[in-house]
């Protein structure tokens, strides 16, 4: 399905990889060339909410974290290496998706039959393409390891003073000439991190491949869902000792106090447009494994009230609170205050709106992006920052996310 859509302008592939433990309606599901594109500037989502209300079709696209600097009056003052909208969403020519627990491939297409779809894509070469870099590709930190641990001493301070309880902050690396084939480094990435919340984004010669492991935000008729991530620690790969790892995240006072300030702050982000008492907290600490990681991920529903839409859960939850911290808007100007690099669609998501007005988005982290016109490649990692947070775990941290990334280039 990938390979074959691959051959279109603008395309998003969403993967769960047959995860079992996180609620979904697709296996996997592709959104291929576009019969409308549309684009917002402003946070009501005033051209695509009426576009879906009048067409009630497919759309797939993406949010930028950016799009904070519109929904709060803030700014970003780093360089934009990429040109992925803050908002973007386009209606696809043609749909592909095989629903969980089935093995059945559904086709829908606005410019041809399905039966002819279906034949192209048993006709095409199924070779998958190679990465297409002939050596390893080294990637530069914008922030070195003596200013990280500074800033983050930095950054305990403001949470000392009384400025924030908590701080997401992330560091880019980067190449500034890399020649690679997005789709071949995607299947690699995706080999080796498989995730539940995968994602390709071609967008013209715009490119996400991700492998994040993180929902943002689902809807399934009036019930929304967020689930996010606070909690990290590495696999092991002796038996005894991986359990060893999952009890110590489980039972971590850190990790659970990280954890529990973004569940109160998304409590608080689905208070603003769900029926009173009816948002809760399905789970709490629970402790999830991922091929290089275990993840403390708590789960959070409500029922949306009726004069609510689904663009107004969008944008009153956005940002997600497991990239930005507490309380939301202080540290999303600390965030700029300190980070060495524009944000973009990283920390922000990438998912699809049902014809039925349902949805489902990730959180785009563990991720790389790629300019094809520019050769820039990059990615970001980070973490959050408390009072008790130590700075050389953190950096550790942050290098334990991106070995799954950097091992792919490794000749």
């Amino acid at each position: 399905m990938l390979l074959w859509a691959n051959r279109c302008n603008i395309l998003l592939f969403l993967n769960s990889n047959e995860y079992t433990h996180t609620e979904g309606t697709y296996e996997c599901l592709c959104g291929a060339g576009a019969i409308i594109q549309i684009a917002n500037d402003d946070p009501q989502f005033s051209k695509t909410r009426p576009y879906h209300s009048e067409k009630k079709d497919w759309l797939f696209g993406n949010i930028n974290y950016d799009f904070k600097n519109c929904l709060e009056n803030l700014s970003s003052k780093h360089n934009n290496h990429f040109s992925f909208p803050e908002t973007h969403f386009f209606c696809p020519e043609i749909v592909c998706y095989i629903p969980r627990n089935e093995s059945k491939l559904y086709i829908e297409s606005a410019t041809k039959t399905p039966d002819d779809i279906w034949n192209e894509l048993n006709t095409q070469d199924t070779f998958v393409p190679s990465s297409g870099h002939q050596e390893s590709i080294a990637f530069t930190k914008r922030i070195q390891k003596v200013d990280y641990l500074h800033i983050i001493a930095q950054l305990q301070k403001h949470i000392i003073e009384g400025d924030c309880y908590e701080i997401n902050f992330c560091n880019e690396a980067y190449c500034v000439d890399a020649d690679i084939n997005p789709l071949g480094i995607y299947q690699k990435l995706n080999q080796s991190s498989k995730a539940p919340f995968a994602a390709y984004y071609k967008l013209e010669n715009q490119f996400m491949l991700c492998a994040s492991p993180e929902r943002f935000l689902r809807k399934e008729g009036n019930r929304i869902v967020a689930q996010p991530i606070k909690g990290t620690a590495a696999r092991m790969s002796d038996i005894v000792a991986d359990e060893v790892q999952k009890k110590s995240l489980l039972n971590s006072m850190k990790e659970r106090a990280e954890n529990v300030m973004i569940v109160d702050l998304m409590r608080n982000d689905l208070a603003r447009f769900c029926e009173t008492g009816s948002v809760k907290v399905e789970e709490l600490f629970g402790i999830y494994s991922f091929p290089q990681v275990h993840q403390m991920i708590s789960t959070i529903s409500g029922q949306i009230a009726p004069q609510y839409s689904l663009f107004d859960a969008l944008r009153l939850t956005f940002p997600m609170g497991s990239m930005t911290g507490t309380p939301k808007i202080m540290v999303m100007q600390l965030i700029e205050r300190y980070e060495a690099a524009r944000r973009g669609l990283f920390s922000g998501c990438v998912g699809y709106i049902s014809p039925e007005g349902n949805f489902d988005f990730n959180v785009v982290i563990r991720s790389l992006f790629y300019n094809q016109a520019s050769h820039f490649l990059s990615y970001q990692t980070g973490g959050a920052i408390t009072h008790d947070s130590v700075a050389e775990e953190e950096w550790q941290e942050t290098l334990l996310k991106a070995s799954a990334i950097e091992k792919i280039f490794e000749v």
